[in-house]
């Protein structure tokens, strides 16, 4: 081997490799710290429109998706430039992989769908990371989004991966504020304005306090009588939140509610079912005569239930 064809080589072209890995190198590190510099910027500007959460949020998405796709595009920049430096032609090479491209896409044709669905699905600013999100039948919070699927992690901490152009429906529960959209049930012996006017007691003290108070936007309240159920009265309450606070604050109305209804005495049911036992019109005629029955006599004719369930039938 002659070093000296290798030690020319290095110098001229190992030099110039180096330069386009440490330019790409120093570009990908500017790219993350210009990008949330820019994005804080804009911030400023949106908060007159838009909550500080959910500017952030906006932010954090943003700025995730442009650093992968430049930084996607300054490798496949610098990995031609390299190529060339080893005396690789890709003049012809750009044209197979766009005669390639076109048969390929053919078969891509999903993953385009998924990639124009991420397009919009960032434009039109449709769910952020760190909101809670269904899309079809799969709710989570968002923990990444890229434009070709979006990454959910459910309750029980399974992780899902959707891909954009399958999303179908999508339902964000946290975009810019929440809602605590509650239903309490009462007995049907309860005195309706006393339970409401509980309610609404216990909402505007828990409203008070201040970390309460930092976690709604609006006092839940009573909205009306919701529903008349089989075993109780339902009783709507409503008020709004910060961004994914309204489970934090429901659980805590159910708590106290439970805690201030067992002192007022007010009856929170269960499901239960009334049974009356139907009496014979001989049974009813002897206690109302006072009759005893005599021997040999017909057999009783049962009278219809006047309430509840027929035992013969429905026991």
């Amino acid at each position: 081997m002659d070093w000296d064809i290798v030690k020319d080589w290095m110098i001229l072209h190992g030099v110039r490799i180096a330069i386009i890995i440490a330019v790409s190198v120093v570009c990908y590190l500017a790219l993350k710290r210009i990008v949330p510099f820019v994005m804080k910027y804009m911030r400023k500007a949106q908060l007159q429109k838009h909550s500080e959460i959910e500017v952030e949020k906006r932010a954090k998405t943003l700025s995730r998706v442009f650093i992968f796709t430049v930084t996607v595009l300054i490798f496949i920049v610098a990995s031609f430039m390299i190529l060339a430096e080893f005396g690789i032609n890709i003049g012809p090479l750009l044209a197979g992989f766009g005669v390639i491209g076109v048969a390929v896409g053919f078969g891509a044709q999903y993953l385009i769908r998924d990639i124009i669905g991420g397009i919009f699905v960032i434009i039109e600013d449709q769910y952020n990371v760190g909101d809670v999100v269904r899309i079809g039948s799969v709710a989570g919070i968002v923990e990444e989004i890229n434009l070709r699927r979006t990454v959910l992690r459910d309750l029980d901490g399974i992780v899902h991966f959707i891909p954009n152009g399958e999303s179908g429906i999508s339902s964000n529960y946290t975009k810019e504020w929440s809602r605590v959209n509650l239903n309490i049930s009462v007995a049907y012996g309860t005195d309706l304005d006393k339970a409401i006017s509980v309610i609404n007691r216990v909402c505007r003290e828990m409203a008070q306090e201040p970390y309460w108070k930092e976690a709604l936007i609006k006092t839940p309240e009573v909205l009306r009588v919701d529903n008349l159920g089989d075993s109780g009265i339902d009783i709507k309450i409503l008020g709004d939140t910060k961004p994914i606070r309204q489970w934090e604050v429901m659980g805590e109305i159910r708590k106290r509610i439970k805690a201030v209804f067992d002192q007022e005495g007010i009856e929170i049911p269960w499901p239960h079912t009334k049974v009356y036992f139907g009496e014979t019109r001989q049974s009813k005629r002897r206690r109302g005569q006072g009759a005893p029955s005599s021997p040999g006599e017909e057999p009783p004719e049962m009278l219809p239930p006047e309430d509840g369930y027929d035992t013969q039938s429905d026991l």
